[in-house]
């Protein structure tokens, strides 16, 4: 019996397991999370660098008209290529809304609505590639699951998944069905990371040591929007900070994942996560509640910490940190740190590169800039930031999706990168609960990423679509 998994029977057998963990599924109890932490898996096919057959025209259905899906029909409907077919949403008027946006164009969609399983009947339909999925994120990963059975691609906001099992679905149905599951992480299409990751290929930082990630946004007064004022649907953003741990990893972890070629070269081994208390939001939601009794459920919750850092350690004995915190009075940061044995970037508060103790001046950041700007940015980066989404980063991330699709290329996000940068939040809540005890991270390439190729960073073989504006 290996030391880690003696630990974790010792844990279990304290009574520090089960009780204190904190809204976990029965289908990933202590022994069962374990379990599926150190899953010996046997690849049925190989996701990585695998290229489907071509796709002219991309022929896509879009599920989820909330927060974030208008925001991708208008990107998408503005790339060659591209046909929005159908689109789905619980609530008919968003539908209808989107809809009569689209009047005048190409874009014809079929409307599905008015049961909270309206959407399987758009996956059903034999017209469509590609499932663009921006729901709530409990269905993220059923509704992707449904979409590779059903014989299409599948794209899908972040988190991919919300539990171990469910990122060995997304796995496992993926190679099954040789479908592509692609997490939208719009970040690692943000323009400082892909110059980082291109710096990173022409050896500027020599051999990467440490990284550092986060997802740092006072959203305070949004988890407490009602949804009749522009807020979350039921609220149920508000309801995710209940679980205590890292719950919106990707964002801060996508790029320097890339940059450190993990599935691809190097993969995670171990990491331990811990959480502040929390100073906000119960203290939030009892303040509402004094005065408005649609809170009152809300006040005698207990919700996760302010800030949460994640710790990993990966196989070549590198580290990431990793940070959440969505309520502390403080500005945006990612972090983006990237620091080498010959040279260190760091993204906020401003974009700054070193090779030493001092930061390269004005004049040598430009330099850098004009050297390592890479392909997709100098063809589509103006036309992104007009078009827009997060400053640019989405249509490029939605256009690198199509222009993969259409030319028949690997996506530069894999099932495995999916389920690898999704399991960091399940894994975090454990290692929480547990005094932040250390716990295994899952090989969901099965072995394959000491093989596996870095990511393209290059438009060689694509590149050919155009932007409709």
């Amino acid at each position: 019996m290996s030391n880690n998994r003696r630990d974790f029977l010792k844990l279990a057998g304290l009574g520090l397991v089960g009780a204190t963990v904190p809204n976990f599924s029965k289908a990933e109890s202590p022994e069962q999370l374990f379990h599926l932490s150190t899953k010996n898996h046997s690849q049925l096919f190989n996701m990585s660098g695998y290229a489907a057959p071509k796709l002219n025209t991309v022929r896509v259905g879009i599920i989820g008209l909330g927060q974030r899906g208008p925001g991708a029909v208008d990107r998408l409907s503005k790339i060659e290529g591209v046909e929005i077919k159908a689109l789905c949403d619980l609530i008919p008027e968003r539908v209808d809304k989107i809809k009569t946006k689209l009047q005048g164009t190409k874009h014809k969609p079929e409307g599905y609505s008015g049961s909270a399983y309206s959407w399987k009947k758009l996956v059903e339909r034999s017209d469509l590639d590609l499932i663009y999925i921006t729901t709530p994120w409990d269905w993220h990963t059923p509704m992707a699951v449904y979409a590779m059975e059903s014989g299409k691609h599948a794209a899908v906001e972040v988190p991919a998944a919300k539990t171990l099992e469910e990122c060995w679905q997304l796995v496992e149905i993926s190679e099954k069905t040789k479908k592509h599951c692609m997490m939208l992480e719009n970040c690692c299409y943000d323009f400082f990371e892909l110059m980082t990751l291109s710096m990173k290929r022409d050896g500027f930082f020599g051999e990467i040591i440490h990284t550092e990630g986060a997802y740092i946004h006072d959203l305070l007064w949004l988890n407490f929007r009602k949804e009749s004022e522009g807020g979350y649907q039921d609220m149920w953003r508000l309801k995710e900070n209940y679980r205590d741990g890292n719950l919106y990893a990707t964002h801060g972890l996508g790029p320097v994942c890339q940059i450190m070629d993990i599935n691809r070269g190097d993969q995670m081994d171990f990491l331990t996560s811990l959480s502040s208390a929390d100073f906000h939001m119960a203290a939030k939601a009892r303040e509402l509640a004094e005065n408005d009794n649609y809170f009152a459920p809300f006040a005698e919750k207990k919700f996760g910490g302010n800030m949460n850092t994640t710790m990993v350690k990966t196989k070549k004995g590198r580290s990431i940190m990793i940070q959440h915190d969505v309520t502390s009075p403080r500005p945006y940061s990612r972090l983006h740190t990237v620091s080498g044995t010959e040279g260190y970037a760091q993204k906020y508060p401003n974009p700054k590169v070193a090779k030493g103790h001092d930061w390269m001046k004005d004049e040598e950041m430009r330099a850098l800039e004009e050297k390592y700007t890479p392909e997709i940015v100098k063809k589509v980066g103006e036309l992104a930031k007009q078009i827009g989404g997060h400053g640019g980063m989405d249509f490029m991330m939605d256009w690198r999706l199509i222009d993969c699709l259409r030319n028949g290329l690997p996506l530069d996000q894999d099932v495995y990168d999916a389920a690898l940068w999704s399991a960091v939040s399940p894994l975090s809540e454990w290692s929480v609960a547990h005094r932040s005890n250390s716990i295994d991270v899952p090989d969901f390439t099965g072995g394959s990423w000491k093989n596996n190729k870095p990511v393209e960073i290059t438009l060689k073989g694509g590149g050919t679509t155009k932007v409709i504006v």
